[in-house]
């Protein structure tokens, strides 16, 4: 832990998405039931929902409300007013009638406001003192959350952890148990990570449909260009493989097929970098260069 760091750590673990729930039993068992919650979300209204709302309470009949609200392009966060700027049509309806402006006027007034409350998808927070010390909570179907959401929990320094439900461990799970029912063999995933027979039939020819991110041909091709032969490799594949690092993948793949010939700037970065054949791949890498090579501490870095 770093400990300079004034906000409480961040903690993402993956979980098999039917044992989730097992999870969150052994934590409620471990702290006590009521020091373990699970967290609010509120669904907010949208442009095109918002529409259909208050055309509902309005009494405007369900066909004209859904061609208007159809209007609203399908835009990531867009709202009411960006609507009335791009479709011509619809900021026509706004400026000639009258009904149309009155339901869009109310409707602009509640865009955005929370419509319903969830459950958090994966958010729980543990606290020392039982969590109705901290927080009012929230009741739902048998649920119990807090009623303030998680950025609010961070802000008053509770500890909040992300148990998130992954399908691709139910599906490493249950192959495991179906090759042990089917031919005997005990599968032990954690046992050998670096066998050269699984490198070369899979990463380096290119058979990587049905594994968890490497299922794009993009990612295939990088793959198979990269030749990769240790874990280190696949690691560093997935973290390259995004719009940040991706322009490092040439000088990766080629430093990695004759390491001799990566080049280090200064002689500090070859101890952080030389898993990485020079590349500069992880954001700890990046940390780490600022408090060695600048004299940064963990606070500022």
């Amino acid at each position: 832990m770093n400990p300079e760091r004034i906000s409480m750590p961040d903690f993402d673990i993956d979980f098999d998405y039917e044992r989730r729930s097992e999870v969150i039993d052994y934590v409620g068992r471990k702290y006590g039931r009521d020091h373990v919650s699970q967290i609010i979300t509120f669904g907010t209204m949208s442009a095109r929902m918002v529409i259909r709302d208050v055309a509902r309470a309005l009494d405007v009949p369900y066909s004209e409300a859904d061609k208007l609200a159809k209007m609203v392009p399908n835009e990531l966060h867009i709202t009411i007013k960006k609507a009335l700027e791009q479709n011509r049509e619809l900021g026509e309806l706004y400026e000639k009638d009258e009904e149309t402006r009155k339901l869009l006027d109310i409707a602009m007034g509640l865009e955005g406001m929370p419509r319903q409350a969830s459950t958090h998808a994966c958010g729980i927070v543990i606290t020392k003192d039982p969590v109705i010390d901290y927080v009012p909570l929230y009741v739902n179907e048998g649920t119990i959350s807090t009623e303030f959401i998680m950025t609010t929990l961070e802000e008053l320094g509770l500890l909040k952890m992300d148990f998130l439900g992954l399908r691709t461990l139910t599906v490493i799970s249950d192959t495991i148990k179906l090759v042990k029912e089917g031919r005997g063999i005990d599968v032990k995933i954690d046992k050998e990570m670096n066998d050269p027979k699984v490198f070369e039939e899979t990463w380096r020819s290119g058979n990587t449909s049905g594994v968890f991110q490497f299922e794009s041909q993009g990612m295939t091709n990088f793959m198979k260009e990269l030749k990769p032969d240790s874990l280190e490799d696949i690691i560093a594949g997935v973290s390259l493989y995004r719009p940040g690092p991706m322009d490092q993948i040439p000088r990766y793949i080629k430093n990695k097929l004759d390491p001799e010939h990566s080049e280090y700037t200064h002689p500090s970065l070859i101890p952080i970098l030389n898993v990485t054949y020079g590349c500069m791949v992880y954001q700890e890498q990046v940390m780490q260069i600022v408090r060695d090579l600048a004299g940064y501490s963990l606070r500022k870095s």
